[in-house]
């Protein structure tokens, strides 16, 4: 195995080491930062890996301990693997016929048997409608718990991405700069009628409610954020202004001036967003205004393509996030459109959205030990990894995200929304 290594390392240069099972460190690079090395602590884990080299595999190894990364948090070391740009090329030199003759005798070596215990065991694509369950969706993401949550997030529990007006400003900032720039954006008045769809911690209906004076209604599908959502009215005096419904948006009745959909339409299925969009509208007045927050992704140059799921997108919808799906920008206009609902406005997000996810990830990674109490090892692997992962994956562009704003038109004419965007930054 040390002369694998030893060969991987003339070729990568890398800042971090390795440490296998015996204790011995082998450094990849010349000029390693002694903080941050891989451990493996099993000789079966590259028979693992050889017999089955799949990004699922690596991940189950990673999450039950198998093969772990030491030194700072997942942020700091994926920044370490980030420095030197060539690193993909030059492992195109690597002489695949040592590897493969150095490694033949783990082939018939077998890790300690260790059960991932928490992946989503039913339909995690969710494509079949007759299959799809929303609510058991949610509650896999959500039963972590109010707690767990707790460690990462800001005080106002904003589970989405946050918006800086300046990149040094604190995530608790970025937060509230966040709900107030979707108020702004709905052009709330008092006495207005607000619906959240998947309103998660409550944080938009209450600030919406106080800093607006609208009377705001939040549905969820998650008995613990609906709980949450309805101490905080409570402790806030908003009972007369603010309510909260555990309930499908589907099943949900009622006629609102303005609707906020922040983070909750990745959850619906593609094939689902026309019944969505149509719903949305049955829900508001005549020029009322809709805001659809939502991750994206790149325009496939195919339907095919577009309905191909990636190995990482199925990791994350088996451990992460079941019966998620990614819509590009362009579709959720055409779709928007399609309903009638007249589009005003889409505004990118994508940068705010990878520092959030970085707060996010160092946040967890401060706060292991209590999160590993709380949810388990594994558990708190998985989630670091996710997070770690997004956060590149936006700052780097592969990942997008948008906020869209639509109106309403039962009749013709005016839309009555302002002439320009100058209210939004006065």
């Amino acid at each position: 195995m040390t002369t694998i290594i030893e060969h991987i390392a003339g070729i990568l240069d890398a800042r971090f080491s390795v440490r296998i099972w015996d204790g011995t460190m082998i450094p990849l690079g010349r000029d390693v930062d002694p903080r941050y090395f891989i451990s493996i602590e099993h000789p079966g884990v590259i028979g693992s890996l050889l017999r089955k080299p799949t990004a699922e595999n690596l991940l189950r190894q990673y999450a039950t301990g198998q093969i772990g990364v030491h030194g700072g948090d997942l942020i700091e070391f994926g920044e370490t693997l980030r420095q030197n740009e060539s690193s993909r090329k030059r492992l195109r030199n690597l002489k695949k016929s040592l590897i493969l003759r150095k490694a033949l005798p783990f082939i018939g070596v077998f890790p300690d048997k260790v059960k991932l215990e928490h992946e989503f065991t039913d339909d995690a694509v969710g494509r079949t409608e007759s299959r799809r369950d929303n609510k058991d969706y949610i509650q896999f993401h959500y039963d972590a718990g109010n707690d767990f949550y707790s460690l990462f997030l800001d005080p106002e529990m904003q589970y989405s991405c946050a918006y800086f007006k300046d990149w040094n400003d604190s995530l608790e900032d970025a937060q509230l700069n966040k709900l107030e720039m979707i108020c702004r954006k709905l052009r709330l008045k008092p006495g207005e009628k607000m619906l959240d769809i998947g309103c998660g911690w409550g944080g938009l209906i209450c600030y919406a409610a106080k800093h607006y004076g609208v009377n705001a209604v939040g549905i969820t599908l998650s008995q613990q954020q609906l709980e949450f959502v309805q101490e905080k009215i409570k402790r806030l005096d908003l009972t007369d202004q603010v309510s909260v419904e555990l309930c499908d948006y589907y099943d949900h009745e009622g006629l609102y001036d303005k609707i906020a959909s922040v983070g909750m339409y990745e959850h619906i299925g593609l094939d689902n967003i026309p019944k969505y969009f149509k719903k949305a509208k049955s829900l508001m007045r005549d020029r009322g205004v809709l805001l659809n927050h939502a991750i994206s992704r790149r325009a496939k140059s195919s339907q095919k393509k577009s309905r191909k799921i990636r190995p990482e997108r199925r990791l994350l919808l088996k451990y992460i996030f079941p019966g998620s799906e990614l819509d590009d920008i362009g579709h959720t206009v055409t779709a928007m459109e399609r309903t009638g609902l007249e589009v005003h406005d889409v505004e990118g997000w994508r940068e705010h959205y990878g520092r959030t996810c970085r707060f996010w990830c160092k946040r967890l990674s401060a706060n292991k030990e209590r999160a590993i109490e709380l949810v388990g090892a594994e558990r708190y692997r998985l989630w670091v990894a996710y997070l770690a992962g997004v956060a590149f994956g936006f700052a780097a562009g592969g990942m997008r995200i948008f906020q869209v704003v639509a109106t309403k038109h039962a009749s013709k004419g005016p839309s009555q929304m302002p002439p320009s965007r100058a209210d939004l930054y006065e």
